[in-house]
């Protein structure tokens, strides 16, 4: 009312009419606007790419040259140099090719750090989808502008690919007009690129609004009579665009969108019914928008005069059994709300299907902010501790609701959660089925057997994880708890585990962010494990011992879930546009709740008494020479106990988990040693070996010994035995560098890097047992500190008949059939090989003699046979210098006569097998 009282002011009346008679005589058909600002009327935004849509490559350059030790600057000054002539300029021209352009890059950067510069891990890093991913507030803007009848354009400096297309991570479907300078041959700030971009939208300089984060490009569009915004920061930038256009670009209400097309509902006969229940005085349009946050129940915002409330539905079409119950979420945040939980107030329960095709509730719109993103990205480490120490509490004071008190008794079955749980989501698994999912079967199988023996009955959310919550503006404070689908009287520890899923997904996961590769220390952020021992502080419970099982239910239960959201995608159902991805998701989530499954199997083995270890806990059935027993039953050897030294040692240490804390914080340091530099390394360390130079040693190669020397990541193979007070190496027994071998095994070139490489390592480990006192000085010492390498030489007859490239290729199985294969073979001699370490621990080199030999005929065997699988999936390729693979077979098949021939290894495991049968 405000607004249209100023607005009859025959000053500002005059005003306005003379402004749009202007604007109609100028011939402008599109939108108009009067700023109070004194600008003109816009008609379209046009956007550079890099710094504004997505990360700017100097900025990209700064983080990498830190994380790899590049000097600061070196990228940015490469990129300059040469001006308009210099490579980069050229390249975005299109004047050369990428290859091109990187071998003189990688030139120009070598000259000014005065080392060698990984370029081509650069170069990936910066065209890669982590990377060059658009700003979801740019993403907004764009909606908001050409919802408004504006015109947007890219007019941006990019580059050719080697594919032979440009780099343009962008959908185009956003955007008028596409103009890039690779494609034109003209780069800004050349005004001929500009004058380009307009012409194609039919617009007057005066008329857009230009944003670039490069000084000199935003001066040459401002030369023509464009207006220009400089972006320094995203979000500034948008506020400035903001009072330029004099509309917001952001949705007022956050994480919603125009409602779908195949979501719709129908608004005459919504609003009637809204009116009856909000009274006949309301008045006014009814506003409707789709939260795009929830994959099983549509959700809406209803703005209705003064009224702001949520609609929650079941989806359209048929259901699965007991699935969508919105009427039991209606009833529980009612139920919950006298205890004093933090839930939504609700309003109605309607039923009657015929006023908007399917049963639904109201509840009053809470403002409030979701996190989405579990890193909550922009806050400090205090808030992030504190924002999921909030979310803790709500859970505990959610399990500590008297279920009983508040009309709850019956709301769900007592005792046997677990189990009934596991049935119905195998049951609506089922039901949603469209493939066949190997680690879903193995789950089917493996849950039933291994549920909880005891458990507490609370009120279980079903669905609780932090971005089910609405938090205070401004502190760390949950205003409401959503979503109670799956909500039920349970086990409260599945809320607890469903909390924690997120710590083990990938930050880009699609439809649920994780934290796997974040570091939580910095962050601020409690690691699963604080974050569980919090909540069994907080409850007075001590902690669970079966935690594994609980993780691999809850992915289990995704997964199921997941697949019936995909299902109802295939129909047009799903409330989410991700919906499709769904699928996808399904078999990459019931992988992960395997793995749970495993450590849970390893944490039962390892609990299991280890005074009397078994040479075989396999399939070994007793032959007629064996020692008596039932015929057609196994028979088992046990080996002798162990002597007191040796029983210090312990249990069998499956995963890098059990190691002791300094040896698990060694390993650690090598992982992020792998992460940090090797791998980065990599490519131009295969260069170096197809070089002309490949027989003298690698600089990078000197310069990352020097640096794991001074990390203490050096000659860490020499075992605890052979090196008791250790004076040559780090200390370790066999199954923990064992741990840390299969790491360095990652990366063909890491076991030199930390002086760990075969030949070497046996050949020291030879001359400290046995070699003399001059042997060593002569030898040892040159060769531990990484000064010199041992070779060893051998010839055998033609061990005729031999196949030299695998299998024939009648005998190979389908891609995903390998790839089961090859899975199974890799742990199956990955555990053979941890088996061997652990009794040389435990009982010594000779009596572990038979194992010994068993893994040095399976491991390079199945070596041998897993690589010669990967060859075939990518045919010609997998035999070029392109990948490794070709390397990797070499030297698989090497390995079959280098450490003796595997004919030798079968003779002498057989003659072991016999006479311990005799």
């Amino acid at each position: 009312m405000c607004i249209r009282r100023l607005f009859r002011s025959s000053h500002l009346q005059w005003a306005w009419r003379a402004a749009f008679l202007k604007h109609k005589q100028c011939g402008h058909q599109g939108p108009w606007r009067w700023t109070h600002s004194g600008g003109g009327p816009y008609r379209a935004v046009i956007f550079d790419m890099g710094g504004v849509l997505i990360p700017s490559p100097g900025k990209v350059a700064a983080e990498w040259e830190a994380q790899n030790n590049i000097p600061s600057g070196t990228i940015l000054k490469a990129l300059i140099t040469g001006g308009e002539n210099g490579p980069w300029l050229k390249f975005m021209r299109g004047e050369i090719t990428k290859e091109d352009f990187l071998q003189e890059f990688r030139r120009l950067c070598s000259e000014i750090s005065n080392t060698s510069v990984p370029v081509d891990n650069f170069f990936s890093l910066l065209t890669s989808e982590q990377v060059a991913k658009q700003f979801p507030v740019m993403t907004e803007a764009i909606i908001q502008i050409r919802a408004k009848g504006l015109q947007t354009a890219v007019l941006s400096n990019n580059f050719y690919l080697s594919n032979g297309k440009s780099f343009l991570p962008l959908d185009r479907k956003q955007f008028d007009v596409v103009v890039e300078s690779c494609v034109e041959g003209v780069c800004k700030p050349d005004h001929r690129i500009y004058k380009l971009c307009l012409e194609r939208l039919g617009l007057q300089p005066s008329e857009s609004i230009f944003l670039d984060d490069l000084g000199q490009n935003v001066k040459a569009a401002a030369s023509l009579g464009m207006r220009t915004v400089k972006v320094n920061d995203p979000e500034a930038a948008i506020k400035e665009l903001e009072t330029l256009l004099g509309f917001t670009l952001r949705t007022v209400i956050p994480n919603t969108r125009p409602v779908r097309r195949t979501m719709e509902i129908p608004k005459d006969s919504l609003e009637k019914y809204l009116k009856d229940l909000l009274g006949t005085q309301t008045t006014g349009l009814l506003e409707l928008l789709q939260f795009d946050h929830g994959q099983s129940n549509p959700t809406y915002y209803i703005k209705l005069a003064d009224h702001q409330l949520v609609l929650r539905k079941k989806p359209p079409g048929t259901c699965l059994p007991s699935a969508h119950a919105v009427e039991r979420e209606f009833r529980i945040m009612k139920a919950l709300a006298s205890a004093g939980v933090p839930v939504p107030k609700v309003l109605d329960l309607c039923e009657d299907s015929r006023v908007i095709g399917t049963p639904f509730y109201l509840m009053e719109y809470c403002p409030g902010l979701i996190y989405k993103d579990p890193s909550l990205p922009g806050l400090e480490p205090s808030q992030r501790r504190a924002i999921y120490a909030a979310m803790n509490r709500v859970l505990c004071k959610i399990h500590s609701v008297d279920f009983k008190a508040v009309g709850l008794e019956d709301y769900g079955k007592h005792g046997d959660y677990i189990p009934r749980q596991v049935q119905t989501w195998v049951k609506q698994y089922r039901a949603s089925e469209t493939s066949t999912i190997p680690a879903m079967e193995r789950l089917i199988e493996w849950l039933p057997l291994h549920l909880p023996r005891q458990e507490r009955i609370t009120v279980v959310h079903g669905d609780f994880r932090l971005d089910n919550l609405l938090f205070h503006p401004e502190k760390p404070e949950v205003l409401a708890v959503l979503d109670w689908e799956l909500s039920t009287l349970g086990d409260p520890l599945s809320d607890v585990a469903y909390s924690c899923m997120a710590h083990y997904l990938p930050p880009s996961f699609p439809i649920l962010r994780g934290l796997s590769d974040c570091d939580l220390t910095q962050l601020g952020i409690p690691t699963a494990e604080e974050y569980f021992r919090m909540y069994c502080l907080h409850m007075g419970i001590p902690p669970t011992e079966n935690w594994n099982f609980y993780m691999a239910f809850s992915f289990f239960r995704v997964a199921a879930i997941l697949q019936g959201v995909y299902r109802r995608s295939l129909t047009g159902q799903a409330s989410s546009a991700t919906a499709e991805q769904s699928g996808k998701m399904t078999e990459f989530m019931s992988n992960l709740a395997w793995e749970f499954a495993v450590k849970e199997g390893f944490r039962i083995f390892k609990e299991m008494p280890a005074t009397k270890p078994l040479t075989r806990s396999y399939h070994t059935w007793a032959g007629p020479r064996s020692l008596p027993s039932t015929p057609g039953t196994r028979s088992y050897i046990p080996l002798p106990e162990p002597s007191s030294a040796h029983a210090s040692k312990g249990a069998l240490v499956i995963s890098p988990e059990g190691l002791s804390p300094p040896v698990r914080e060694l390993y650690q340091r090598l992982k992020q040693f792998m992460d940090q530099y090797v791998y980065p390394a990599e490519p131009e360390l295969q260069r170096h070996q197809a070089s002309a130079e490949r027989w003298t040693p690698s600089p990078l190669v000197e310069d990352l010994k020097e640096k794991a020397k001074a990390k203490g990541l050096w000659n860490l193979f020499l075992p605890l035995e052979t090196d008791p007070e250790r004076k040559y190496g780090a200390g370790l027994t066999n199954v923990e560098y064992a741990h840390l071998c299969e790491l360095m095994g990652m990366s063909l070139y890491a076991p030199e890097i930390f002086n760990c490489s075969a030949p070497d390592t046996g050949n020291m480990e030879l001359l400290v047992r046995y070699g003399t006192k001059e042997q060593k000085a002569r030898w040892l010492t040159p060769l531990l500190e990484g000064k010199a390498r041992s070779c060893f030489a051998m010839t055998e007859p033609q061990v005729k008949s031999r196949v030299a490239f695998g299998k024939p290729l009648v005998e190979q199985g389908t891609l995903l059939a390998d790839i089961a294969q090859s899975r199974v073979e890799i742990e199956q001699a990955r555990l053979l090989v941890l088996k061997a370490a652990h009794l040389m621990d435990v009982v010594g080199n000779k009596a572990a003699a038979l194992d010994i030999a068993m893994i040095k005929m399976v491991a390079p065997s199945m070596a041998y046979r897993v690589i010669d699988r990967a060859i075939q999936a990518f045919g010609a390729a997998g035999l070029s210098g392109d990948y490794p693979l070709a390397q990797f077979f070499a030297w698989a098949r090497a390995l079959r006569f280098a450490d003796g021939p595997d004919e030798v290894h079968r003779a002498a495991v057989a003659k072991m097998e016999l006479k311990n049968r005799i």
